[in-house]
């Protein structure tokens, strides 16, 4: 079968060769556990029981799972093995299955879900380059949607991960994720709903304050959490891309934050500037 699940299209035969992603038609991940540094609704009281999945349809240059989503750092296991660590995260009282960079296995995650479906909710932690048709498909399984909105600018996401189109994609994925009604459990914990993360990046402001202006525009500010992250960390590919060889000031951080509250957001989320290290990057176990 020729692979279209993200927006590459590279119709690749992956029972012989390899698509854009960088996998085959085998799950690879890198890591599972109880995962304490997300949102405080997504962690809740012992950490959102998190699988990191290994490949990437979007390959941004300052992406910090590099280890992950190039060099394929894990190991192969089959749907069924998948569909038993959903159940053994929830055996270990994680708040919920958190698929961490799904995108190119939405078709295998599905089949495992089928085999078992948790009793915690599923969050699809996304990157936001998504079909729409597949989040229709997803949409029976998924509990919680948290992709990412990371460009607005097409020279931006040409630059900083050679999709001139991420925006006009994402965007329309996004809004359709946030149909999903949101709700909360008597523990304040997140069981349905869209939450959309927005990384802060140096030099970027004017982009992150143009993600705003669409979140508000097209009223997800109602539908939806929005989350500013100020955790940018240098890591990757980035000689041809010198300014993001720092991380984000105070000053930038806060002026997109001050930008949001301005636009009367109060779904929100944000980050003390602490969170920009590599402490919060796990250690990958395969």
């Amino acid at each position: 079968m020729k692979c279209t699940l993200c927006p590459n299209n590279c119709k690749v035969d992956k029972s012989n060769s390899k698509g854009f992603c960088g996998t085959n038609g085998e799950i690879f991940i890198s890591k599972y556990y109880l995962h304490p540094f997300e949102e405080p609704v997504i962690s809740g009281e012992k950490g959102s029981g998190t699988v990191f999945f290994c490949g990437c349809s979007l390959k941004c240059v300052f992406c910090q799972n590099f280890e992950l989503s190039r060099s394929m750092r894990g190991k192969v296991i089959s749907e069924e093995e998948l569909s038993k660590i959903f159940l053994e995260l929830e055996k270990m009282g994680a708040t919920n299955i958190n698929l961490v960079n799904p995108t190119h296995y939405s078709d295998k995650i599905i089949q495992a879900l089928k085999i078992y479906k948790p009793k915690v909710p599923i969050v699809y932690n996304t990157h936001g380059y998504e079909n729409e048709n597949v989040i229709d498909l997803l949409d029976e399984y998924v509990d919680v949607y948290m992709p990412d909105l990371k460009f607005y600018s097409p020279f931006v996401s040409k630059r900083y991960a050679n999709k001139e189109n991420y925006f006009e994609v994402a965007s329309k994925a996004i809004k359709r994720m946030a149909k999903k009604p949101i709700c909360f459990n008597e523990k304040n914990n997140m069981v349905s709903g869209t939450l959309v993360r927005h990384l802060v990046l140096p030099q970027n402001v004017n982009d992150s304050k143009k993600i705003i202006d669409w979140f508000v525009d097209n009223e997800l500010h109602k539908s939806a959490y929005l989350s500013l992250m100020s955790q940018y960390t240098p890591f990757g590919e980035l000689e041809a891309v010198p300014e993001l060889k720092r991380k984000i000031s105070k000053r930038e951080y806060e002026t997109v934050l001050d930008y949001a509250i301005s636009k009367n957001i109060t779904n929100l989320f944000y980050q003390e500037l602490e969170s920009a290290c590599e402490n919060y990057i796990p250690s990958w176990d395969f």
